[in-house]
């Protein structure tokens, strides 16, 4: 397994970096966000990597940070989810995004990514909110928060309010974490309106 590479970037485009390590060049395949960050080619640079085995072919995958890394692992651990998915969600969400979504239970803002249909981006959600706590990905504070409204049912109240109004089920339940979980339904839903009129 090659977890890693260090060495000299010699090549990169939309879709990969090939690092050349002790005469090696390792073709990465990376999302937008890692090959953004790249330095030019000529410099030193360092890959986290995940080595895909397929019978016909050995694909290896190259993130700039574990957190990175491990939601592409999380999110290909869905069946469906192939590699290619993987790399666009990615690309279009940073992994505190795609956690965010997950646990918020936003399965639409996951279907703007190529090849992400309602239905795959639905068992997306299914599958991963679980594992979210127990992963190796360190969550956001906001994804916590948003983790907790299920444990209030005035909250989740609140929140299918907001989301009847046309609210995505991210913003709704971002803004009424920001609240407090003992107040009744309609206060939380006038709250969540209050945080809501303030991103705006």
């Amino acid at each position: 397994m090659i977890s890693s590479v260090r060495g000299k970037l010699i090549y990169s485009d939309s879709q990969v970096a090939v690092v050349e390590c002790g005469g090696v060049g390792f073709k990465c395949y990376s999302s937008l966000n890692t090959l953004s960050t790249l330095p030019k080619v000529g410099n030193e640079v360092f890959l986290n990597t995940y080595l895909s085995v397929r019978e016909d072919a050995l694909d290896l995958y190259g993130f700039a940070t574990v957190e990175e890394l491990e939601c592409f692992k999380l999110l290909t651990s869905v069946s469906g989810v192939g590699a290619k998915i993987g790399i666009a969600m990615l690309s279009d969400y940073t992994p505190d995004k795609i956690t965010f979504f997950i646990a918020s239970g936003d399965s639409k803002a996951l279907t703007k990514s190529t090849g992400v249909g309602a239905k795959l981006a639905q068992r997306i959600v299914l599958e991963l909110k679980d594992k979210l706590s127990k992963g190796p990905i360190s969550l956001s504070s906001d994804t916590i928060a948003v983790e907790n409204i299920g444990k209030s049912t005035a909250s989740s109240e609140a929140v299918a309010a907001l989301v009847s109004l046309g609210f995505s089920q991210s913003e709704a339940s971002l803004a009424v974490s920001k609240l407090d979980p003992t107040l009744p339904t309609d206060e939380l839903i006038k709250g969540g309106l209050k945080n809501l009129s303030r991103q705006v």
